[in-house]
């Protein structure tokens, strides 16, 4: 079940809302833990026995980890736990590439699997795998309720598309927590600000993409233009399902990180990667770059640690070369800021910063979206004017002319300007005043025009199916 379908939006979350707020205190965390269970065998019926298993896997080691810590016991069930996990998450996610790579490279005979990927696997395997390093670590607490940790691992907002959410992060929320009017009303706009970016501008950009793809042309700006729109696209639908689950999460009585701030605004990778998919980077970070070492042990052992951080991060996107390819170019270009780029950088102008930042940017995104290393490497030639097609082309351009608001609309909204101008305006007292009903409003002009496309069966991909 998507956020951005009909069923969520006027079957689903009304009838949970209805319940959740008629139920008293002490069966809340039950009435969500019911409907994200729910939530999720709407789309996978099999795969939510997965689910419950690694929960039940992470409850246990959790409680073992707890009474064993501070000896080898603890140091035992962290590593069966992390095994655990990440032996799933390698069988459904992993053996199949690895099967495929192995007859491709060695001319092996491994049988072909064809393992169905549970949707969201990737995100909670690393939701339980923080939980149970931070109980050896002494951080946490064991949590004796299995329905509190169970609906800590299945919340249906973030459950399928993030933020990673970390235990430590709504560990006292899910024992005491309140939704004020304030809540409900911040919760409600951000998600229907977030299901206007998926559906209004992610959606449309993608139906651009596929019409070039399909044109028939193979110009160079052809090529840039897929380029430039499957990265606006994969900004909006991201940065929107955050958006939503952010939403979901206040009206709920959650407070879930910021997981984008503005990344198409950096003016370095470094920069970049603090402000894009933040609980990712954050998680990677914390839990398998400082424990490798970080900076802290000269040169080489920092560049050793970023080229194993960044291909894991590829890794985790995907199993496929193009996703390993991915990762160890930003490692590439990681290790280059922080050994002498970061310094010229500096030096350089703001525009020329920012110039550096989208190219880069936009090169990654046309290898992430390639079909496979032939069309990567078709993609990459064409946006080099290597495949023999022409600079311009008629058709192209007819498909830019026609666009050409929708990527403007994109990359305006991809900065910090519209939202500075509504602070501005809501800060003088005759805006406030007008904003108090223009605001609700045009949030439910965005709703309905929403309702009205997704009605319409108009294009609505999920992007995350790889994760």
């Amino acid at each position: 079940m998507l956020f951005s379908s009909i069923s969520f939006l006027f079957y689903f979350l009304p009838a949970v809302l209805a319940l959740y707020f008629l139920a008293p205190k002490a069966g809340k965390n039950m009435v969500l833990l019911a409907a994200s269970l729910f939530f999720y065998w709407w789309g996978e019926p099999k795969y939510v026995f997965l689910m419950l298993f690694t929960i039940a896997f992470a409850y246990v080691c959790g409680l073992l980890i707890g009474r064993f810590r501070g000896g080898k016991g603890g140091k035992w069930f962290l590593a069966l736990s992390i095994a655990g996990e990440l032996a799933l998450l390698g069988w459904f996610k992993y053996a199949g590439f690895f099967a495929d790579t192995v007859n491709g490279v060695l001319g092996g005979t491994l049988p072909a699997l064809h393992i169905a990927l549970p949707i969201g696997i990737s995100f909670y395997t690393f939701q339980t795998l923080s939980y149970t390093i931070d109980v050896y670590r002494g951080t946490v607490k064991p949590q004796r309720s299995p329905v509190k940790l169970a609906a800590y691992i299945a919340l249906f907002p973030q459950l399928i598309a993030g933020p990673i959410v970390r235990y430590s992060d709504v560990e006292g929320a899910l024992t005491d927590r309140r939704t004020g009017l304030d809540d409900l009303s911040a919760g409600l706009t951000r998600f229907v600000v977030g299901l206007s970016k998926k559906v209004l501008i992610a959606n449309q950009l993608g139906a651009f993409a596929v019409s070039l793809r399909g044109c028939g042309e193979d110009s160079v700006l052809l090529y840039w233009l897929l380029a430039v729109s499957f990265t606006l696209q994969i900004y909006f639908d991201f940065s929107g399902y955050s958006d939503m689950a952010i939403g979901l999460g206040r009206v709920f009585g959650f407070r879930f990180q910021e997981n984008f701030r503005y990344p198409l605004t950096a003016e370095s990778i470094t920069d970049f990667w603090r402000r894009w998919h933040i609980s990712l980077s954050g998680w990677f970070r914390d839990y398998v770059y400082i424990p490798l070492g970080g900076s802290r042990r000269g040169w080489a052992r920092q560049l050793r640690n970023i080229f194993i951080v960044w291909m894991l991060t590829g890794l985790w996107h995907g199993a496929a070369w193009t996703f390993v390819l991915w990762g160890l170019y930003f490692a590439v270009f990681l290790m280059l800021e922080k050994l002498w780029l970061q310094r010229y950088l500096n030096r350089a102008p703001g525009a020329l910063r920012h110039g550096y930042l989208l190219l880069t940017v936009t090169v990654s995104f046309a290898i992430f979206n390639a079909n496979g290393l032939s069309g990567m490497v078709g993609d990459l030639a064409g946006m080099l004017g290597l495949s023999g097609g022409p600079l311009l082309s008629e058709k192209t351009l007819y498909y830019l002319s026609g666009n050409a608001v929708l990527l403007v609309l994109a990359a305006v909204g991809a900065t910090p300007l519209p939202g500075r101008l509504w602070t501005r305006w809501t800060e003088r007292a005759a805006g406030r005043k007008i904003a108090l009903v223009v605001q609700p409003l045009g949030l439910l002009a965005l709703l309905i025009v929403c309702t009205a496309y997704l009605v319409d069966g108009s294009f609505n991909p999920f992007l995350y199916f790889r994760f």
